[in-house]
């Protein structure tokens, strides 16, 4: 696995193949990722194990070559995020990228925030955002969205582990999750919203583990690419 503590590039081989932790930065994909990474290596075969979307950043592992055969394995992990819910508004995206409808938060108690936090602990069944990348009949439900549709989705059973509020700031409530693949945060800030009646979004969102790989061990894309132009530079050689 090639993380911030990996220092001797010489000897990586990313046709044969390799792991890398790498921190998405807000506002890219992570295909963008992926397109980043490939060009820095030039090897055709990449790949992400769980996508995040454009407004969250965290931990992304890629793989390359032959190593993209454990992507599924690194995929059923579970995943341990933090970010912050913000009551009292309401989106087609459950987050901040569509637009934003007001709505009334005032009454709501730390009380009730707990106990309707409470409700998601556990193997919950969650319905996917319409804003995602399932796909419904071979069309992807985020190409139907864009278009001002919404159509039914079958609920899917994910379980919660860890539901933990940091800190309640109102509107704004901080958290950690721990949660099997599958689940949609989006999901959790809008459905506690509806919960408490008062509508709610998701305002931030980070990734800070996948099973025992930790954020804090994880490159960022220009940290990579540099320490790819400085092994050239310096003549190492390089498997491609």
């Amino acid at each position: 696995m090639i993380t911030k503590e990996t220092a001797d590039f010489s000897k990586l081989d990313f046709q044969a193949g390799e792991n890398i932790l790498i921190d998405k930065p807000i506002g890219w994909t992570s295909f963008k990722v992926v397109h980043k990474i490939r060009r820095a290596i030039n090897v055709k075969k990449v790949g992400h194990a769980g996508t995040l979307d454009p407004l969250a950043t965290g931990l992304l592992i890629i793989c390359t070559g032959k190593k993209t055969k454990e992507i599924t394995q690194f995929q059923d992990l579970e995943k341990t995020y933090t970010g912050k819910i913000i009551l009292g508004k309401t989106s087609p995206s459950m987050d901040m990228e569509t637009d934003i409808t007001e709505t009334d938060f005032s009454g709501i108690t730390v009380d009730q925030i707990l106990k309707v936090r409470d409700s998601f602990v556990g193997k919950i069944m969650q319905i996917p955002p319409m804003f995602s990348a399932v796909k419904v009949k071979g069309k992807s439900l985020y190409k139907i969205a864009r278009k001002g549709k919404e159509i039914a989705r079958e609920p899917r059973e994910v379980e919660v582990h860890k539901f933990e509020i940091k800190k309640i700031s109102l509107p704004e409530i901080e958290f950690e999750i721990v949660c099997s693949k599958g689940t949609y945060i989006r999901s959790i800030a809008n459905d506690l919203g509806e919960k408490l009646g008062c509508g709610g979004v998701l305002g931030s969102l980070r990734r800070t583990a996948i099973g025992n790989y930790s954020i804090d061990n994880a490159l960022d894309v220009d940290e990579f690419t540099e320490k790819m132009k400085a092994a050239m530079v310096s003549d190492q050689k390089i498997s491609f």
